[in-house]
């Protein structure tokens, strides 16, 4: 994606808001045993974490899980497609997981 000199973002259509329903207590998650300073992590965010719960533990499809989301099929499948590819880096390779509310 082409960017703007300026201020360093993308030049395309702004990126539009979505709905994140569930409020998350933890912001971080590690393996035990691993002490913070010498821990590698991905970061997530929480419109991530949220296509996630919508999916996996709501049971919803893609479809249904996007109106919730108020963003279209296909974004959604975007953002879910980054989320797992995190949370899979993260446990494969013993990593921790920060999640950020943008």
């Amino acid at each position: 994606m082409p960017v703007n000199r300026r201020n360093g973002r993308g030049v395309g259509r702004p990126r539009g808001r979505r709905k994140v329903c569930a409020s998350y207590r933890q912001n971080y998650f590690k393996p035990q045993g691993v002490p913070m300073n010498a821990l590698k992590t991905v970061v997530i965010t929480a419109e991530e974490l949220e296509a996630l719960r919508l999916k996996n533990v709501e049971n919803l499809d893609q479809l249904d899980a996007a109106r919730k989301m108020g963003t279209s099929q296909s974004t959604f499948q975007r953002i879910l497609k980054s989320a797992y590819e995190k949370v899979s880096l993260a446990l494969v390779k013993g990593w921790g997981i920060k999640v950020v509310k943008e």
